[in-house]
């Protein structure tokens, strides 16, 4: 079995108690962004993994979720965030900046602009981790969406004078939790060992929710973040796959859905053991 996750902050709560060895998964772990794992799992190149919620919802066909699991926020998530030059009302017609490393993000992106901010940028995709920060400066744009640990670095360097988090938009507009990724297996997985992975990452997630601190020490030494941001974060981000938060998820697909940016479907989860 192969296993995908992020290297990122926000996926160290999940996989914090596995890289240690202190609960066992029977899977070899496969790192990547977001949008590779989207590609990979799509592939078949691996059986289970974190990806965007959006890669979910266009291809529901071929992959059950795991229950109780995804990477979520109610109000601000700190590391999706739309950098601005000029205020958001301004952005109609001017070229912003979309990370290649999410598609959850990016189509949230456009349905604030579309329904919510009434402004029609125009777009465009670059590499935007945090080893390419400093050459962002080189692409003419006024506006620049940066996800994860770039996202961090990039508020904290206080470049743009405006900053929109993308999940407190979310929450102003629709009043609920916005789900980011999700836990997906193919459905041609075994079943049980899938659930086997399923056990390990509950497991790993509660001794990652009961580790916070150390985590953020961690995540610190890694990223040269501040400890106190790197906690901070990790204390507004969730890691459950509620009723509350489904019924987030099921929102963002209907609007998409309606737009016609993905197919109009219906969750699947694996069978419990």
């Amino acid at each position: 079995m192969r296993l995908g996750r992020i290297p990122w902050i926000n996926c160290y709560p999940v996989y914090g108690a596995i890289d240690r060895r202190l609960v066992p998964v029977n899977a070899e772990v496969v790192s990547g962004t977001a949008s590779e794992l989207n590609d990979l799992l799509a592939a078949g190149e691996l059986d289970v993994s974190v990806v965007s919620a959006v890669e979910y919802a266009r291809n529901a066909g071929a992959y059950h979720l795991l229950p109780d699991l995804a990477i979520s926020c109610d109000g601000p998530v700190h590391s999706v965030a739309l950098f601005s030059k000029r205020p958001v009302h301004e952005l109609d017609n001017v070229t912003v900046l979309l990370t290649a490393s999410s598609r959850t993000s990016v189509l949230l992106l456009e349905l604030l602009c579309r329904h919510r901010w009434k402004v029609h940028p125009r777009l465009a995709t670059v590499r935007a981790e945090a080893a390419d920060l400093s050459a962002l400066g080189g692409f003419p744009h006024q506006a620049v969406l940066v996800i994860g640990d770039a996202a961090l670095t990039l508020s904290a360097q206080g470049v743009y004078p405006v900053c929109i988090d993308l999940g407190q938009a979310w929450k102003e507009w629709t009043g609920l939790p916005f789900v980011f990724a999700v836990w997906a297996a193919r459905r041609q997985a075994d079943q049980d060992a899938v659930r086997r992975i399923h056990a390990a990452l509950l497991a790993s997630r509660a001794w990652g929710i009961a580790h916070l601190d150390d985590l953020a020490e961690e995540a610190a030494r890694r990223t040269q973040i501040p400890r106190t941001t790197c906690r901070a974060y990790l204390g507004d981000l969730d890691w459950a796959l509620s009723y509350r938060h489904l019924a987030g998820l099921t929102d963002f697909f209907r609007r998409l859905a309606q737009d016609d940016l993905v197919p109009d479907g219906s969750l699947s989860f694996i069978a419990a053991a």
